[in-house]
């Protein structure tokens, strides 16, 4: 079920999104000073391209707090209400709720990255 609605997501727009944050890490990674957030453009890359079967871990201490703080200050509470409006707008079907609740997943890491880990969820 995974693999199905991974592909179904890189048909709908996945890859787009994927190729968008790799490119802007990519920018990012130009300056020694954008190193890090670069690093977290290529996070949230990898989680846009294939979300379903991943699941976020936060790990953060003081020094993710503050680059969390600088990140929603610059950009990121744009980002997660971006893609928290989509996930309200996927819900609104039973079809789309599954791909509004993976939306609401990357909200999650856009709005603070610094600190979050994107690990393989374990099923029995």
């Amino acid at each position: 079920m995974r693999l199905l609605g991974n592909i179904i997501w890189i048909l709908l727009g996945g890859l787009l999104s994927a190729i968008g944050w790799w490119f802007m890490g990519i920018v990012w990674c130009i300056t020694v000073v954008g190193i890090p957030v670069g690093i977290q453009c290529f996070k949230l890359s990898s989680i846009s391209l294939n979300p379903f079967g991943k699941e976020i871990v936060n790990d953060g201490g003081t020094g993710s707090f503050l680059l969390n703080i600088l990140w929603l200050i610059f950009s990121g509470w744009e980002l997660a209400l971006g893609n928290a409006i989509i996930g309200c707008l996927f819900c609104i079907t039973i079809v789309g709720i599954p791909f509004g609740k993976q939306f609401f997943k990357i909200a999650k890491v856009a709005l603070m990255p610094f600190g979050a880990r994107v690990v393989r969820e374990h099923y029995l």
